[in-house]
């Protein structure tokens, strides 16, 4: 593949993060939550912030709004399906941002058509024209997307695309929804389709490719090169399934390869680090460690013949700096008998900067780690804050645990916790020691959600290491996901599960069964 274009095209971010990354089973965020992301999004430099499916509910609603109203450099997007009140909603939405857009979508494939819109290809037509003449009635911003585009006959997309831009749309959206393309299959589609569609001067073109296959990134950066100047994606590629094309991973191949991809972003790539690991925290979907850019292990080295290079050389090893992208290349080693000054000092090199309360909790519990724990690392303190941060607000909350166990015998979980400022106190029996840890909460709490994932990793290495404990619960059709970082994994195992379930709560609006029902 070839590209006639000049180095100094910009490709426009467009960042779902807060729409379709939210769309992960378990991932809801609450509204204070959404507003730390769009924060950090609008201060990185993303063009375009799609914040929220304001039709959904009054929470997707009210975040659209509330975003529109702070943003004050990027575009704020509200996604609308090609139904009149869906575009009523999202026009009211974004009407107060310094710079709005309606994004709105209809099906076009023939399984989409047959299956889910029953629609013709006329009748679909018909929608296009009309909703999108609706949506720029409203604003003049208006995005288009033809729904499994890839898997769409190019002649009728073509007639969609076109009629599409005559009714005012001024973005054309050409998402590989079900991640089925391979990189030449988008560069041909998007290449045909511009040159098919005789207006197409007057739209920017835009990549949206999901991750099913692993090919979001080679997909999108495919797009632009044939011609499309917008790429849709989100941080840590968070999204639906497998997700979709990772911002950092866009950005940082056309900062890295400009010999290869003579474009350019405004993207602040110092900020990437940190927009990832809020995040990661915000959604509760951790960070895989050998992920490009912001993975744990992304600037780790470990062979000898690799430090041996690093220490010559860095660029023997390293294809970009670290700092570009908001790490530090270097660890301070924290440990008890480091000071609050210090310690703030540290905190904020890596990027968070807390309310006097948070500070002092987080104090508190780093002193408490340091006792039990030789070293301290930059990992083990992410985990300390991320953990206060994530538990500031819960409705459950861990007093007192004592677990026994005995070979062959009975595992028995002894368990306070605080039930809205309430103390509760049972004991439960089960198979194992964490087994014996969540009947015993289960029991607390009055309420039995199912358990879809358990898992334990370390944080750092040693055996003084902190456990990582993960845990996704399922309750009435709703999934959620807790995080927890101790030295001790029976008790990162039980806040894990509580701070699933305080988030469950969260996101079901509703009291809890049993104990805080009250």
């Amino acid at each position: 593949m070839t590209t006639d274009t000049p180095n100094t095209d910009k490709v426009f971010i467009f960042d779902t993060t807060l729409r379709d990354g939210e769309q992960s089973p378990g991932a809801t965020m609450t509204l204070e939550e959404k507003l730390q992301v769009a924060e950090i999004l609008d201060t990185m430099g993303v063009d375009i912030i799609e914040a929220g499916f304001p039709i959904a509910s009054n929470g997707d609603f009210e975040a659209v709004a509330t975003i529109a109203k702070r943003a004050k450099n990027a575009v704020i997007a509200g996604l609308a399906r090609a139904i009149s009140a869906d575009i009523d909603r999202a026009g009211e939405a974004v009407r107060h941002a310094r710079r709005g857009r309606i994004h709105t979508f209809v099906s076009t494939s023939p399984i989409h058509l047959a299956h889910q819109m029953k629609k013709s290809e006329d009748e679909v037509l018909e929608i296009v024209t009309k909703t999108v003449t609706q949506a720029r009635n409203l604003i003049d911003d208006v995005e288009w997307s033809g729904m499994d585009a890839t898997r769409t006959p190019i002649e009728f997309l073509a007639r969609c695309t076109e009629a599409a831009i005559k009714a005012g749309a001024t973005t054309i959206n050409v998402p590989d929804t079900v991640g089925y393309s391979t990189p030449e299959d988008y560069y041909q589609l998007i290449k045909q389709l511009i040159e098919m569609v005789p207006n197409s001067d007057q739209a920017i073109f835009s990549t949206h490719c999901h991750n099913d296959l692993g090919m979001a990134v080679a997909n999108s950066l495919a797009g632009v090169r044939a011609g499309a100047r917008q790429v849709e994606c989100t941080i840590n590629g968070l999204g639906e399934r497998a997700g979709n094309a990772a911002l950092e991973e866009v950005v940082m191949a056309i900062r890295t390869r400009a010999d290869a991809l003579p474009y350019h972003t405004d993207i602040e790539t110092t900020h990437l680090s940190r927009a990832s690991k809020v995040v990661a925290a915000a959604a509760n979907f951790p960070v895989q460690y050998n992920k490009a850019i912001v993975g744990k292990n992304a600037f780790a080295h470990e062979s000898g013949i690799h430090q041996d290079g690093m220490l010559k050389n860095a660029s023997t090893y390293e294809i970009m700096t670290p700092e570009s992208v908001g790490i530090k290349s270097t660890s301070l080693v924290m440990g008890k008998h480091s000071g609050r000054h210090a310690f703030k000092q540290k905190l904020l090199d890596l990027g968070y900067d807390l309310a006097d309360n948070q500070f002092q909790e987080t104090f508190q519990r780093f002193k408490d780690l340091a006792d039990r724990k030789k070293n301290v690392y930059d990992d083990d303190i992410i985990a300390l804050v991320d953990d206060e941060i994530g538990s500031a607000a819960d409705r459950i909350k861990l007093v007192d645990m004592s677990v026994t166990s005995k070979t062959g015998g009975i595992h028995r979980c002894e368990l306070k916790v605080s039930v809205d400022g309430a103390p509760v106190e049972v004991a439960f029996d089960g198979t194992g020691s964490v087994d014996a840890i969540f009947n015993a909460i289960k029991a607390a709490v009055g309420a039995d959600p199912h358990l879809v994932l358990y898992a334990v990793d370390g944080v750092t290495g040693g055996t003084d290491a902190q456990a990582n404990a993960h845990v996704r619960l399922e309750m009435n059709g709703r999934i959620s996901s807790g995080n927890a970082a101790e030295p001790d994994t029976l008790m990162a195992s039980a806040r894990a599960y509580l701070n699933a379930y305080n988030r469950l709560l969260v996101e079901r609006g509703a009291p809890a069964q049993g104990a805080l029902a009250g």
